[in-house]
C-alpha cells in the first residue's frame, strides 16, 4: 500500500466507527502524568506549637488526568524538627527555631509522579510585633532638613559633599520604616535571638559595649562592631573597618549572612520574611508590592542607616549659635579642646563638622601586623567611624581595646607605635611616631570637647528606637 493510500484509510477509519477490514482506527494518546497546578508556598509554625497541614491543600496542589485517583508521600530533605509525615499531612510540635524543607509526591494510578517542594518556617514562641505610627516618622532630607552647618563648606568640604547615598536608593519615609523593623527583628538571625540592633545599641550611638559581638550561637565576632551614627557620610562610600564592603546596600546583608554572626542564607530569609504578616503591608508600602527579595531587604536597611543623623550635639548648636571657629556657648575648657583637636592634625582624619573619617589609615596600634586576617584595607589602615556620640561608646579602635577616651588621647599623645605603613599624619619630620606632648590640662580640654559631640536627641529618637514592644 502507498503511502498516499495508507493516509487517506487512516482519514476514513478516523471518521468512522470503523474499516472494512475490521480495524477500529487510530489508539487514543495515554492522559498526561500527574502535575502540579499550585504549589505550596512556604508556611508557618511555631515552637512547641502542635502543626497540622495537608501539603495538597485539599487535593488541589496537583492535576490527576489519568482520573484514577492519586497516592501521595511526603519526605523531609535534612532534619525534620519533631515533625512528622503520614500520607500527604505534615504534623508534629516543632522543637527549635529554622526552616524545615518539605517535598510531597503524587503518584497516580499508572506509577506516574510529580513533586512540590515547599518550606515550613519554624520561629521561636513569643516573638512579638512591631508597633509603628499610623503616619511613618520623617526620615528624608525634605522631612527632616540637616543642619545648616552640614550643608556649608567648613575647612574646604561640607557634610552633604561626602554624602554616598546612591541615585537608585534614595531614603524614603516608608523604606526607612521598613528597614528599622528590619534592624530590630531577631527573625534576621537563624534561631531568632538576635537582630543588627544586639550589636549596634541606639544608646551607646549604635556601637556595642563589648570589645567583641556575640553571635547568634554565642561566638565572638573578629571586629569590634563599628559605631553607626552618620555612617551616610562618608565619601569613599565603602564599609566595614577594612572597607571590604563596596555599598553600604552590600554591608548590611553581610552580617545577616555570616556564620558567626546571624546565620542566615538569603533563601532562608526571604522565607522568613514571606511569612511574616507584617511584612507584607511594609514592602508594598516601601517598594510598591508586597514581593520580599533580598535587594528590597539591603535597600531598606540602608536607608534606615543612612537616615541615623546626628547633628544635634551641643557642639552643633554652638556652631548653629556663632560659626565653626565661634562656638558660642560652649566653656573655656571645651573651646580649648576644640582648638588642640585642630591644632594637633585630628582634623586631618576626621573631616567637616560630623568628624567623619575621610579615609582609612594605619594609627600605629601595634608594631608590626602579623596576622593578615586583621590587616584591614591593606598594612594596617583601617576607616573610623564618626566621633558623634564617641564618648558614650565603652569600646575604641576596631579591636575595642581601649575602654576610655583618656585611654585613647593618651595613645594618641604618645603611644603611637612606629610601623612601616604609619599613617604620614603620625610620623615627625624624621619618620618617628609623632608625639602630641600634651599637659595634662590639655588632655582633659580635649576630652571635653570630644563629650560636646554626645547628641542626646539622637540618642533617645523614638524614630531610631525599637518598634517592638519588650517582653513582659
Amino acid at each position: 500500500m502507498t503511502r498516499i493510500a495508507r493516509t487517506l484509510l487512516f482519514l476514513v477509519c478516523a471518521s468512522a466507527a470503523g474499516c472494512s477490514d475490521g480495524s477500529t482506527g487510530p489508539v487514543a494518546p495515554p492522559p498526561a502524568p500527574p502535575a502540579v497546578l499550585a504549589p505550596n508556598g512556604p508556611i508557618s509554625a511555631t515552637v512547641g506549637t502542635s502543626l497540622s497541614y495537608d501539603a495538597t491543600r485539599g487535593g488541589t496542589v496537583f492535576s490527576d488526568p489519568s482520573g484514577g485517583g492519586l497516592a501521595y508521600s511526603v519526605t523531609f530533605a535534612g532534619p525534620s524538627n519533631g515533625l512528622q509525615a503520614a500520607g500527604s499531612t505534615v504534623s508534629g510540635t516543632p522543637a527549635a527555631p529554622g526552616i524545615v524543607s518539605v517535598t510531597v509526591t503524587a503518584t497516580d494510578d499508572k506509577g506516574r509522579t510529580a513533586s512540590d517542594r515547599f518550606a515550613i518556617v519554624v520561629f521561636a514562641a513569643g516573638l512579638p510585633t512591631p508597633f509603628l505610627p499610623a503616619v511613618p516618622y520623617p526620615y528624608t532630607d525634605a522631612a527632616a532638613p540637616l543642619p545648616a552647618h552640614f550643608l556649608t563648606v567648613t575647612d574646604g568640604l561640607s557634610v552633604i559633599a561626602t554624602d554616598n547615598t546612591p541615585a537608585a536608593n534614595p531614603i524614603t519615609n516608608e523604606g526607612a520604616t521598613l528597614g528599622r523593623v528590619l534592624f530590630y527583628d531577631r527573625r534576621l538571625s537563624a534561631n531568632d535571638g538576635t537582630s543588627c540592633a544586639s550589636c549596634h545599641v541606639q544608646a551607646l550611638g549604635f556601637d556595642d559595649p563589648r570589645q567583641r559581638s556575640v553571635g547568634f550561637a554565642g561566638g565572638l565576632t573578629a571586629r569590634h562592631s563599628t559605631a553607626l551614627a552618620n555612617a551616610r557620610f562618608y565619601q569613599r562610600g565603602r564599609f566595614f573597618w577594612d572597607e571590604r564592603a563596596a555599598t553600604l546596600e552590600a554591608q548590611v546583608l553581610t552580617p545577616v549572612q555570616d556564620a558567626t554572626e546571624m546565620g542566615m542564607p538569603l533563601d532562608a530569609l526571604v522565607q522568613k520574611l514571606t511569612v511574616t504578616p507584617y511584612y507584607g503591608p511594609l514592602f508594598t508600602q516601601a517598594f510598591g508590592s508586597p514581593t520580599v527579595t533580598s535587594d528590597r531587604v539591603a535597600q531598606a536597611l540602608a536607608q534606615y542607616v543612612r537616615s541615623l543623623v546626628s547633628g544635634d550635639s551641643r557642639y552643633d548648636r554652638a556652631i548653629a549659635a556663632g560659626s565653626p571657629t565661634n562656638l558660642v556657648g560652649l566653656s573655656a575648657e571645651e573651646k580649648l579642646g576644640e582648638q588642640l583637636f585642630r591644632s594637633q592634625g585630628c582634623t586631618t582624619c576626621h573631616v567637616t563638622a560630623a568628624q567623619v573619617s575621610d579615609a582609612p589609615h594605619n594609627v600605629g596600634l601595634d608594631l608590626d601586623n602579623p596576622d593578615p586576617g586583621v590587616a584591614g584595607v591593606g598594612v594596617g589602615r583601617f576607616k573610623s567611624p564618626s566621633l558623634r556620640n564617641v564618648a558614650v561608646r565603652r569600646r575604641y579602635m576596631h579591636d575595642g581595646r581601649f575602654t576610655t577616651l583618656a585611654q585613647v588621647i593618651e595613645f594618641y599623645d604618645s603611644g603611637v607605635k612606629p610601623n612601616p605603613g604609619l599613617s604620614s599624619h603620625l610620623r615627625a619630620p624624621d619618620g618617628s611616631p609623632r608625639r602630641m606632648g600634651l599637659s595634662a590640662a590639655e588632655k582633659a580640654a580635649m576630652e571635653a570637647f570630644l563629650r560636646t559631640l554626645t547628641d542626646s536627641t539622637f540618642l533617645t529618637a523614638p524614630k531610631f528606637s525599637n518598634p517592638f514592644p519588650a517582653a513582659p
